[in-house]
């Protein structure tokens, strides 16, 4: 990375940064006349999660110097919302709780946040909000110590905007990884426009696969001309999705949709270059049936085609 490439993108992080802040610090404070600072709220926050919380481990959550948390305990406990006890299992770790003040106090906060940040969100339509939510989960999971190592995933069929996704991201990433050229995304979006044209076809199916809330891969299923035939198509997988299973069970939904409406066999055209997916095939119990050389879409490749009886 050059030092100006460098210095572009340290700007970049300081006016996220500026702005982030800004808006956060508008939703965390609240009026100026708010009951309770932002370290008692964030406090309160932690001890509802669960019917009693050590205060070691509170600190560590909250990130607390010892000082800085007794003092903030004692207000509260001042103020009737929590107690400390030693613990039963340890005397000499202090156990916190909630007393059912606090829990009402809780939920009064709690109930303020959900209409600050739901303000928020309804600044934007529907799909910026997808957006905003999708970006938040990035930034989480690559910056976060702590981010979920297992981010639920879902299938779905298509909606608006989904097939053009398709279109761009297999021209962008093929064109990054194997050096594809426009050729190819003309190709995929022919498929696509074949697909959308003949959408109330019952052999045919799509499914776009979502980790987090975010697409990250796809997988089409369409007729062959003999119509006994059917094609595994634009199978995808952005970089994030590798290595939680998201091209294995794509692979699986299409084959057993195929299966499901008397397909007798199912066909895949793929690269040799592509190991991952080749392996996905493989492992699903597809075979290699023959290569051709090629270089329709620029650098000189093996085209493979690949095939399992149904």
């Amino acid at each position: 990375m050059t030092e100006v490439s460098l210095a572009q993108r340290v700007a970049t992080v300081r006016a996220f940064n500026r702005l982030y802040t800004g808006v956060i610090g508008v939703l965390d404070e609240g009026p100026a006349d708010a009951e309770y600072s932002l370290s008692e709220a964030r406090v309160l926050f932690e001890v509802a999660q669960q019917s009693e919380l050590h205060v070691s481990d509170l600190r560590k959550r909250l990130d607390l110097d010892g000082g800085y948390a007794s003092r903030l305990l004692s207000r509260l406990e001042g103020r009737g919302l929590l107690v400390r006890e030693r613990s039963g299992e340890d005397a000499r770790r202090q156990i916190v709780r909630l007393t059912d003040a606090g829990r009402e106090a809780f939920t009064d906060l709690d109930s303020r946040s959900v209409r600050q940040i739901g303000g928020l969100l309804e600044r934007f339509p529907d799909d910026d909000q997808r957006r905003l939510l999708g970006a938040m989960g990035t930034i989480t999971a690559l910056v976060g110590e702590t981010g979920d190592k297992n981010p639920p995933l879902v299938l779905r069929t298509p909606r608006p905007g989904d097939l053009g996704w398709v279109v761009h991201r297999h021209g962008t990433l093929y064109a990054r990884e194997y050096g594809l050229d426009e050729r190819f995304e003309a190709l995929v979006a022919r498929v696509v426009a074949d697909f959308a044209d003949h959408r109330d076809d019952p052999r045919q199916a799509a499914w776009i696969a979502e980790l987090a809330g975010e697409r990250v891969g796809s997988v089409f299923c369409m007729p062959a001309a003999d119509r006994t035939t059917a094609k595994l198509r634009l199978l995808l997988l952005e970089p994030a999705a590798r290595g939680h299973g998201v091209g294995k069970r794509l692979v699986h939904e299409c084959v057993e949709f195929a299966r499901g409406r008397g397909y007798r066999a199912m066909e895949l055209w793929t690269l040799e270059a592509l190991d991952a997916a080749r392996g996905i095939y493989r492992a699903a119990g597809f075979e290699l049936d023959k290569t051709t050389p090629t270089s329709e879409f620029g650098p000189p490749m093996t085209g493979e085609t690949w095939r399992m009886e149904l």
